[in-house]
């Protein structure tokens, strides 16, 4: 089984960048699907973007859309996130999760999950 672990958060100003990663233990990510979620308290994880590895294909979220890109870089078996022109509504738990789901965007359809990196974005 694939595990994951999430970095690169922190405090960031509005307007500004950030570049989440996600790193494979093991054998990498094989042909599984890598996704970003994320969570603020008291409300559901939120689909933000997807990457198969198989196709290399990207897929965003409505959060995400022309803000964020999501990329896979095979040899360092690391999935990143760039977070460009974030917002204070940006501001939550980034989590990356690892499966072969059929919806990307339903959180229970996937198996491994990191243990999240936070995100703050100020006013």
């Amino acid at each position: 089984q694939v595990q994951n672990i999430e970095s690169g958060g922190g405090l960031v100003q509005a307007g500004g960048s950030l570049r989440l990663s996600c790193s494979a233990s093991g054998r990498g990510f094989g042909s599984y699907t890598i996704g970003w979620f994320r969570q603020t308290p008291g409300k559901e994880r939120e689909f933000v973007a997807a990457i198969r590895s198989s196709s290399n294909s990207p897929y965003y979220g409505d959060v995400a859309k022309g803000r964020f890109t999501i990329a896979m870089d095979n040899a360092k078996n690391t999935v990143y996130l760039q977070m460009n022109s974030l917002k204070p509504e940006d501001t939550a738990v980034y989590y990356c999760a690892v499966g072969s789901p059929e919806h990307l965007a339903i959180q229970g359809e996937y198996d491994s999950w990191g243990q999240g990196t936070q995100v703050t974005v100020s006013s």
